[in-house]
């Protein structure tokens, strides 16, 4: 979809960069769920509850599986019933998510089998949240149960691109946190960075939010045209 033509995004539409790729990855919390407050309620009172430190959590936890933080620091029998306690507080929390500027747009215009979603979260979790922000998903997604190594691992992306039938170096994906970058990176696809999380690594491009992205498909390709953060 061109800038000007009838799947302009809202608003003033400068293109600063345009990328070509045969599918595209989204990761979830941030990038199209404004989540993390929620994130963030549900493990302060993990914490409370199992006697952690809120401050030392808080900065291990963002794009990464659960079972793996909590497996940093408490042992593998414990570790496991927090999880479990984790995803109901979550889930319990996810009836008030909603989804972040410009995701269901972008979502809802793209060709069916071209893109993805790929989470650390559960698929229990994941599902409650897309459903109470409006967020369409695909039959086939990759959450945190379908992996055996999450974020940083390029595995949920290599799952990702082979479940839509492309290499990972033929995908972009946009992400929000240092990890799944990193995961990007590793897997060999696009990275696109969304908001203003420090990057180990160095994405492609930088974008606020979904919003400044516009896209046109031309046969098998989908062409992004984004309008960069700054």
């Amino acid at each position: 979809m061109e800038p000007g033509g009838d799947g302009e995004l809202d608003g003033a539409y400068s293109p600063h960069m345009r990328i070509t790729a045969a599918a595209l990855l989204f990761d979830s919390d941030g990038v199209l769920l404004d989540s993390h407050r929620h994130v963030a309620a549900a493990w302060q009172q993990l914490a409370d509850e199992f006697g952690l430190d809120f401050d030392i959590l808080i900065k291990e936890l963002v794009g990464v599986p659960a079972a793996t933080t909590l497996g940093r620091h408490l042992p593998r029998a414990i570790a496991g019933r927090a999880v479990g306690r984790l995803e109901d507080l979550e889930v319990e929390l996810a009836t008030t998510v909603q989804p972040l500027p410009g995701a269901v747009r972008l979502l809802s215009r793209l060709p069916a089998g071209k893109w993805t979603i790929v989470t650390s979260a559960s698929r229990r979790l994941a599902e409650a949240r897309w459903r109470s922000a409006g967020i369409p998903f695909p039959s086939h997604v990759v959450t945190a149960d379908d992996v055996a190594a999450g974020k940083p691992s390029p595995e949920p992306f290599q799952e990702a691109a082979a479940l839509l039938g492309v290499q990972p170096g033929n995908c972009v994906v946009f992400e929000d946190s240092a990890a799944g970058g990193v995961a990007a990176e590793a897997a060999g696809a696009i990275a696109i960075a969304v908001g203003n999380q420090s990057w180990e690594t160095d994405p492609a491009a930088r974008i606020g939010t979904l919003a400044e992205v516009g896209v046109r498909q031309s046969g098998s390709e989908i062409t992004l045209i984004l309008r960069e953060y700054s």
